[in-house]
C-alpha cells in the first residue's frame, strides 16, 4: 500500500466514525473487509454514502428505510 492509499483509507477510518457505535462498527467492518476490493466506482459511492446523515444512514443500514437508488446497491453489500 502506496503512502497515498494509507493517507487515503485512514481519512476513510475517520468518516466512519460516526455519532453511534453501531455505525461505527458497521462501517469500520465494511472499509476494513470489503472496500478494499470494490471497484473504484463503488468506492467512490462509499465515499459518498458517508457524507450524509447519521439518522439516515442508520435507517438504510438497519434496513428501516429504503436507500436511494443511487446508494442502494452499496447498502447491500455494507448489510451482507
Amino acid at each position: 500500500m502506496t503512502k497515498a492509499e494509507r493517507v487515503r483509507t485512514e481519512r476513510l477510518r475517520w468518516r466512519c466514525r460516526r455519532g453511534l457505535l453501531e455505525l461505527d462498527l458497521v462501517l469500520g467492518a465494511f472499509l476494513e473487509q470489503q472496500y478494499p476490493g470494490l471497484p473504484a466506482d463503488e468506492q467512490a459511492l462509499f465515499e459518498r454514502l458517508l457524507s450524509l446523515p447519521d439518522s439516515m444512514l442508520f435507517g438504510y443500514i438497519q434496513g428501516h428505510d429504503s436507500p436511494d437508488q443511487e446508494f442502494e446497491k452499496i447498502v447491500r453489500k455494507i448489510r451482507q
